[in-house]
C-alpha cells in the first residue's frame, strides 16, 4: 500500500510496512513447547503400579477404559483420563453404566502390579465379566533383553 505526502511543494510516495515481526510469534511458540514439556510427564502419572514384563507388548494409542489394582489391593477405575478409587463391589455397575453400546464389544485394559495375590486379581476380572464385558486386555512392559538372556537361547 502505498500513500503520498506533500511537504513545501514537493510529493513523495512511502509505502507501508507491512510485514510481520516473526520475534514474539517464535517466543510464544518456544515457552508453550517448555510448558507442555514440563506438563507431559506429570499428565501421565497415576497409580504407580509395577505391571509384569513380557516379551510381547502392543502399543496403544486410542482412548480407553483401564481398571488398576495397585500393590495394597485397591482398585481404581479410569475413564476419560482420571482415575478414581472405586469398590469392587461397585465395579460392575460403574462399567456396565459408563459406556453406551454393546458391552460384549468394548474393551477393558487390567493393570495389576506384580505383588498382587490371583485371588484379588480373579475378582477384578469376574466384575468386569459380570458386567457383560469379555474382551479383557492385561497391560505389560515390555521384557528388556540383556546380553545374558540372548547368549542362553542360543
Amino acid at each position: 500500500m502505498a500513500f503520498s505526502t506533500r511537504s513545501g511543494g514537493q510529493t513523495r510516495t512511502q509505502t507501508a510496512l507491512a510485514d510481520i515481526n516473526i520475534t514474539p510469534l517464535v517466543d510464544v511458540v518456544l515457552v508453550l513447547l517448555i510448558i507442555f514439556m514440563i506438563t507431559a510427564p506429570v499428565l501421565q502419572s497415576g497409580i504407580d503400579v509395577a505391571v509384569p514384563h513380557t516379551r510381547t507388548v502392543n502399543q496403544l494409542t486410542e482412548e480407553r477404559t483401564v481398571v488398576t489394582i495397585d500393590k495394597s489391593q485397591n482398585v481404581f477405575l479410569q475413564t476419560g483420563g482420571t482415575d478414581r478409587p472405586i469398590n469392587l463391589a461397585d465395579l460392575t455397575a460403574s462399567l456396565r453404566g459408563s459406556a453406551a453400546g454393546d458391552p460384549s464389544k468394548r474393551v477393558i485394559y487390567l493393570r495389576a502390579d506384580e505383588k498382587v495375590p490371583f485371588g484379588a486379581f480373579a475378582s477384578v476380572m469376574d466384575a468386569v465379566k459380570r458386567a457383560g464385558i469379555t474382551n479383557i486386555s492385561i497391560v505389560t512392559q515390555p521384557l528388556e533383553s540383556t546380553p545374558t538372556d540372548e547368549s542362553a537361547t542360543k
